[in-house]
């Protein structure tokens, strides 16, 4: 696991937590929800779009490799 990997996974669970716990407190009337929905959201983001980077980044990686084997069986 890189560490991309493990940033993604970790704000995007953070993101999770935060939107499951602000939604409890709309619920009960409270005001902090609504800075903690912000939070929930722009952690989820950010978790999701590093996930996916870390994607994209593993595909250009195995391509290279694969260019360079086949360059150097040539």
């Amino acid at each position: 696991m890189n560490k991309y990997l493990i940033r993604g996974l970790a704000f995007t669970l953070l993101g999770i937590i935060c939107i499951f716990y602000g939604t409890i407190l709309m619920e009960s009337d409270n005001m902090w929800y609504k800075p903690l929905l912000v939070v929930g959201v722009i952690s989820f983001g950010f978790g999701f779009i590093t996930f996916i980077y870390r994607l994209f980044r593993k595909i250009d990686r195995n391509s290279i490799l694969d260019d360079r084997k086949s360059k150097k069986n040539k």
